[in-house]
């Protein structure tokens, strides 16, 4: 259970982050004159997948609306960490894109005054995934900002954003949180045994909300370990092929139980919100509607099925990461995957440094082929057929 006494609290290892934006919530309580107006009233948010950015707009968002810089425990800093503050508003999207339509409503929303504070605060997650036309749009926002208005994007990386928008905004840079760090907050914040909280940490290279929701979860940590068994068992092409169905299979069929509640519930919401059930009534516009929720469901359950088949390539690249540490004489301290340790190194003396490199290599491409639309199914088919030519199959 969470003992957060702090807004920043939940912030892991950005100690440089914090006392930049506490230096900015200090500064905001003073009249903000025009020449300022380009740093304190549109921020970015980088640093890798699992450094914090989301919780670090959240928690910006609620040390500005804090009468004490973020107490954590008042009701202003509940409801905004929980997303239900009406100064706050918070775009993420579920769609492989945030569209235009998204930003010109955030838009419209940001030229008008809080509601109860002295600022308003519009959070945009995953920054880096607007279509031209919605940078377009949020570019005429920030170029004349309301007086009340605080922009905060949050992307991986700087140049995932559009130039133009990001040279209107202040740049936080939030790092990879050290093990030490994430066992530390597993343990003190939610309970979770010593052993356990070193296995999250150590596998989940910084990611904080990978690490949660491992130390939370056996069954999750089971289905990484049956990942970083595979290695090493691809002897033909048919195991390839059968391997790459089964992992195609169980992203899909994760996606499917993400979203098959919630589709469902969209669905009945629409139909009751066009009037069907009222003696047979079905508006002519039924049709046009119905098809585009089916796409928007479609779309999300396209991304939950990537992010899924990602974090199965992620875990693939951890091991052989451990290969290629082995290979150059690094300590099995210095591993991430100890308990398939002894098969690593059965591999690392079957192979040689360059394999492994061309392994972590065609999992990089495999990623890039699927963001660039290729079927997931074909990606992972022609990687796992690379990774067989490529390495040893005698590490079992």
């Amino acid at each position: 259970m969470s003992t957060t006494t702090s807004v920043w609290d939940a912030l892991v290892g950005q100690r440089r982050a914090v006392e930049l934006l506490q230096l900015a919530v200090a500064g905001s309580r003073d009249e903000i004159t025009n020449a300022s107006k380009a740093i304190w009233h549109a921020w970015l948010f980088t640093g890798p997948p699992g450094s914090g950015r989301s919780i670090a707009a959240r928690a910006f968002a609620a040390a500005l609306l804090c009468e004490d810089g973020g107490c954590g425990v008042c009701q202003i800093c509940r409801t905004v960490l929980s997303g239900a503050h009406p100064d706050v508003t918070i775009c993420r999207t579920e769609q492989l894109s945030i569209k235009v339509d998204d930003i010109r409503e955030l838009a419209r929303k940001s030229a008008m005054a809080p509601v109860t504070g002295r600022w308003q605060v519009i959070i945009v997650e995953d920054a880096d995934r607007m279509t031209d036309r919605a940078a377009d749009a949020l570019l005429k926002s920030l170029e004349e900002p309301p007086p009340r208005t605080i922009w905060i994007l949050c992307a991986p990386n700087a140049d995932d954003v559009f130039v133009t928008i990001r040279s209107r905004t202040r740049e936080v840079r939030l790092v990879t949180p050290s093990n030490d760090d994430t066992v530390g907050l597993l343990m003190r914040q939610y309970g979770v045994p010593a052993d356990v909280a070193q296995l999250s940490a150590r596998v989940s290279q910084g990611h904080i909300g990978r690490a949660k929701a491992l130390a939370a979860d056996q069954a999750l940590r089971d289905t990484r370990q049956r990942i970083v068994d595979l290695p090493g068992t691809w002897s033909t092409l048919l195991s390839c092929l059968t391997t790459a169905a089964d992992v195609t299979a169980t992203a899909q069929a994760e996606a499917e139980a993400q979203t098959a509640e919630l589709d469902q519930q969209e669905r009945r919401d629409l139909e009751a919100a066009l009037g069907f059930g009222t003696k047979g009534a079905r508006p002519r516009s039924a049709a046009s509607a119905i098809a585009s929720l089916e796409e928007q469901q479609k779309a999300r359950a396209k991304r939950l099925q990537r992010d899924a088949i990602d974090n199965v390539l992620t875990e693939l690249a951890t091991w052989y990461r451990d290969l290629l540490c082995i290979q150059i004489g690094c300590s099995d301290g210095e591993l991430i995957n100890l308990t398939v340790a002894e098969r690593v190194r059965r591999m690392a003396g079957a192979t040689t440094p360059a394999q492994s490199v061309a392994c972590l290599e065609a999992i990089l491409d495999a990623r890039r082929a699927i963001d660039a639309n290729v079927a997931p199914l074909l990606a992972l088919e022609a990687l796992f057929i690379q990774l067989m030519s490529r390495g040893a199959t005698t590490a079992r």
